[in-house]
């Protein structure tokens, strides 16, 4: 697990995870076990880290979202529009924290969300991600950026994000940084699928979001560095933008505090597959606050009043 900027990495076992608070599932793989989804988690009370640790057995709940003021998310938007002009960057992803008022807790949260990948941090951070960063099995690598969602409730919601001018730039430029980014640690790197359609359900709507898959053949060896290549390919593209050195700078500059683990990325390695995922769809808990981080992608073709309501669409929590 890394964060964003790169400065906190840890490399836990199973158990030293677990005795830290730290819990994970990635598809079939993790360090609890859920059974059928119960709200007393079997695999969190038999661990004596994490004894009193269940979910309220209370179905309803409130989940009201209190995002940024649209002036201060314009002030941003127009400071990397500046950019965008000037030629500094073509896609920079620009987020914001939004303060949520629930009766739902980290553990609820974790426990109760519906996703492939997530992992809860002590009492610091809860992430309920859709999007994989790299996998790698049997030497082939695979990366499957996410970048284009729509309201799937609107008429003919998928044909609108398909056909979006805007949507299929910034899908083609995340698309191909990924596939210039996977080259420089693998060979043979080709776009196996181009914008497939996946449906997400959450709490609030249903959202569309668009996925694209990009794979090649990692090197003979290349279990003895593959440490160094994860973080060749880091920050994620998806979640930074193109090019990505300039636009990280940027993202500092416009963006109102540093990301922290937000948009980093965590995995499991079992010595000879690996499987991870970008830490987006993140609630962090900062002196009692819940804060759910969420933005987008921005273009020279972007609307800001529609990215300030995709942000806002994206605070969710995908719920049983």
């Amino acid at each position: 697990m890394t964060d964003f900027e790169g400065l906190n990495t840890a490399v836990l076992s199973i158990e030293a995870a677990a005795a830290n608070k730290v819990f994970f599932s990635i598809g079939e793989e993790g360090n609890f076990s859920c059974g059928s989804l119960a709200l007393k988690n079997p695999g969190f009370i038999s661990n004596p880290a994490s004894k009193g640790m269940e979910a309220s057995d209370n179905g309803k709940f409130s989940f009201i979202p209190r995002p940024v003021d649209f002036e201060i998310y314009r002030r941003a938007f127009d400071k990397v529009s500046w950019h965008l002009k000037r030629g500094d960057t073509y896609l920079i992803n620009l987020t914001f924290a939004t303060e949520l008022q629930t009766e739902l807790s980290l553990d609820d949260i974790f426990l109760r969300s519906l996703a492939t990948y997530k992992i809860l941090f002590a009492d610091d951070f809860v992430v309920f991600s859709p999007e994989p960063f790299i996998s790698i099995r049997n030497g082939v690598i695979r990366s499957n950026p996410m970048k284009g969602t729509i309201d799937a409730s609107i008429p003919d919601a998928e044909a609108k994000l398909l056909s979006d001018p805007k949507e299929f730039f910034e899908h083609n430029t995340i698309v191909d940084l990924i596939r210039n980014d996977l080259s420089m640690i693998a060979s043979s790197v080709k776009v196996e699928r181009f914008r497939y359609i996946e449906k997400i359900r959450t709490n609030r709507k249903d959202l569309l979001q668009m996925s694209s898959e990009i794979s090649g053949i990692m090197p003979q060896g290349y279990l003895s560095h593959l440490g160094e290549d994860i973080f060749t390919l880091l920050p994620a593209g998806s979640v930074s933008g193109a090019p990505k050195e300039k636009t990280v700078q940027i993202i500092k500059e416009a963006e109102a505090d540093g990301r922290g683990f937000y948009t980093g990325v965590f995995g499991y390695f079992n010595g000879r597959d690996l499987s991870s995922a970008v830490m987006i769809r993140f609630i962090e808990k900062a002196d009692g606050v819940l804060k759910f981080r969420s933005g987008g992608g921005i273009t020279a073709l972007s609307d800001c009043e529609s990215e300030y309501n995709e942000l806002i669409d994206k605070v969710y929590v995908p719920l049983v």
